[in-house]
């Protein structure tokens, strides 16, 4: 009895506190946690002793903070940990969490001038990236740092290069010389560019070390005044970054860390050249004087092309993946609201926004283009709902100062909503409460950016997205994937594409054929009638072997034949399995 009541009041708590770590099921984890004081009682030793035990556990269980995030869990499966090995039990798992197993920033091997600076930040403990990646760039080792928006990737990254920079200006002695800085940091976007510097500036203040910022949208000659001061890391983009190499302000001669933020924005949108431009000569001069430099590539989202292609570029890189990536996070909730096809887009728009702007919440609105983004600005302003907007189309200056107005910490100023296309899904560093999807994303890595821009560091958000009946399949999925806590990234409707463009070509071949039919004056009716059924057929025909190779590709992992004839056997012969067992029981 005692038993059955803990697992079910366990079995809430598993559920919240589902471990991104660990390779076993949750609930059996938990459990088996749980259960080490009954199987010491039943053993012989003090009953009551041991029921203390486990209400201490459960109140640990119990015991978290709402806004605690993963690091709260972490401490809790520690102390489980902790209190199976003073029974003596072994961890079959506890290889798999060496590397994560830090508690605290002390323990990560950060210098006292950087503990300080953490503290100023209010930083009580390491997130699950910070805590995998800081050891490893300290080692020196290039890395591939993947982890969902707003897991403090920046900082994963910013401390050990900080550190590395100040112990190595320590061990040489030099000093640090202008136009040739020893750390790069490139970033795609000059909102991006600014962030980064920053956190590199909240840094310097107790580290000390020099930063500048090289990036479009700023006159060209105070940038290069900069950089004929002396410097120890630069953040810029590719582009501007080139053109102060080509006129002599920047050299690469001292460059020993480099850093590529939002590496697949970087490589999958055009940036590759300009890249290339800048790691070869360092590739080269590493060659030449064995002078290596090390590369950190850091990114929220990673497809399979990208991962290929950086495995590629980037020869023996390690990868740091955490158990968070392509997942929802666990602090933010999801909403999907279909919208009728005899329904105003706009008016539902305006249903979902108004409570969430009366309760004082910050939003961002995503639409698809710029089209849909005027169209939404204009009618919430006849709506009397203030907003600015965020798109490719509106000037750099105009830009920031729209992140300004809307970037008002109380959540009371007079721009609340911020309406913006996907230029704004990826790099921005918002307090954003409630993200809203009045144009549905086309595809799910689309929808984890939007989404990221809520719910960081552990804070609580809302995403709520308007679908439409063609977006409907590709919601349903998303939504039955996160229910079962599977990742996005491979949430796609690639199939329905492919066999859709194999019915536009059918029918565009019919078509030809209906116009050399009416050419040659063949009566059209019996044509059309003909060729439709034909098409019908072909379609169908389609459909039954793309089927037959899902349903062969699962019969394949069993062991049996995937031959049409022999699936069918085997489906026959299970039936009559089933039937004849049915019949045994009956009469029995």
């Amino acid at each position: 009895m005692r038993m059955a009541f803990l697992c079910r009041q366990l079995y809430p708590s598993v559920a919240a506190l589902r471990s991104p770590l660990a390779r076993k099921p949750p609930l059996c984890r938990r459990l088996s946690v749980a259960s080490g004081p009954l199987r010491a009682a039943q053993r012989g030793g003090s009953s009551s002793a041991a029921l203390a035990d486990e209400d201490n556990l459960l109140d640990r269980l119990r015991s978290r903070r709402s806004k605690e995030g993963w690091s709260g869990i972490a401490r809790e499966e520690e102390e489980g940990r902790r209190w199976r090995r003073g029974k003596g039990e072994r961890l079959d798992y506890e290889d798999s969490l060496a590397e994560v197993s830090t508690q605290s920033f002390d323990e990560l091997g950060l210098a006292e001038e950087l503990r300080g600076a953490i503290e100023e930040l209010d930083l009580k403990e390491p997130t699950e990236v910070q805590r995998m990646a800081i050891p490893a760039i300290l080692d020196g080792e290039n890395v591939v740092v993947a982890s969902h928006t707003g897991s403090g990737k920046t900082l994963a990254y910013m401390l050990p290069l900080v550190q590395s920079l100040r112990k190595d200006e320590i061990e040489s002695g030099r000093t640090v010389r202008a136009r040739k800085p020893r750390a790069l940091v490139l970033c795609p976007t000059r909102e991006l560019t600014e962030q980064v510097l920053q956190v590199a500036k909240s840094l310097s203040h107790h580290a000390r070390f020099r930063s500048a910022m090289i990036s479009g949208g700023f006159r060209p000659r105070p940038q290069a005044d900069a950089l004929n001061g002396a410097l120890d890391m630069v953040v810029g983009t590719p582009g501007r970054l080139l053109m102060h190499v080509e006129e002599g302000n920047l050299a690469f001669g001292d460059i020993k860390y480099v850093v590529i933020d939002e590496a697949d924005t970087m490589f999958d949108r055009g940036f590759g050249p300009e890249l290339k431009k800048i790691i070869d000569p360092l590739r080269n001069r590493a060659l030449r004087n064995g002078s290596d430099f090390q590369t950190i590539l850091v990114t929220a989202t990673i497809t399979k092309s990208v991962q290929k292609l950086l495995d590629t570029e980037f020869p023996g890189i390690r990868h740091i993946f955490t158990s968070t990536l392509h997942k929802k996070v666990d602090t933010s909730r999801h909403f999907f609201q279909k919208v009728p096809g005899n329904i105003n887009k706009l008016e539902a728009l305006v249903q979902v926004l108004e409570p969430a702007l009366a309760k004082g919440s910050r939003c961002m609105v995503f639409c698809r283009s710029v089209d849909s983004c005027r169209a939404v600005d204009h009618y919430l302003n006849e709506m009397d709902v203030h907003c600015v907007n965020y798109h490719g189309e509106v000037p750099a200056e105009d830009r920031i100062k729209n992140l300004a107005k809307f970037k008002i910490e109380d959540g009371e100023g007079p721009v609340p909503a911020l309406i913006c296309t996907d230029l704004a899904a990826r790099g921005l560093d918002l307090q954003v409460d409630h993200v809203i999807n009045f144009d549905f994303p086309s595809t799910s890595i689309d929808y984890l950016h939007r989404s990221g821009r809520t719910a960081r560091m552990g804070l609580k958000g809302r995403v709520t997205s308007l679908v439409t009946k063609r977006e409907l399949a590709l919601a349903n999925r998303l939504e039955d994937a996160m229910r079962r806590n599977e990742t996005l990234e491979g949430v796609s409707l690639e199939r329905e594409r492919v066999l859709g463009a194999r019915m536009r070509a059918l029918k565009s071949r019919y078509k030809e054929a209906f116009d050399r039919a009416a050419a040659k004056g063949v009566n059209l009716e019996k044509v059309g009638t003909r060729a439709l059924a034909m098409a019908k057929a072909k379609a169908r025909r389609i459909w039954e072997k793309e089927c037959r190779k899902k349903f062969a590709s699962k019969v394949t992992k069993t062991g049996l034949s995937k031959t049409r004839g022999r699936t069918k056997a085997l489906i026959r012969a299970q039936r009559r399995r089933k039937f004849m067992a049915k019949e045994a029981s009956s009469q029995v």
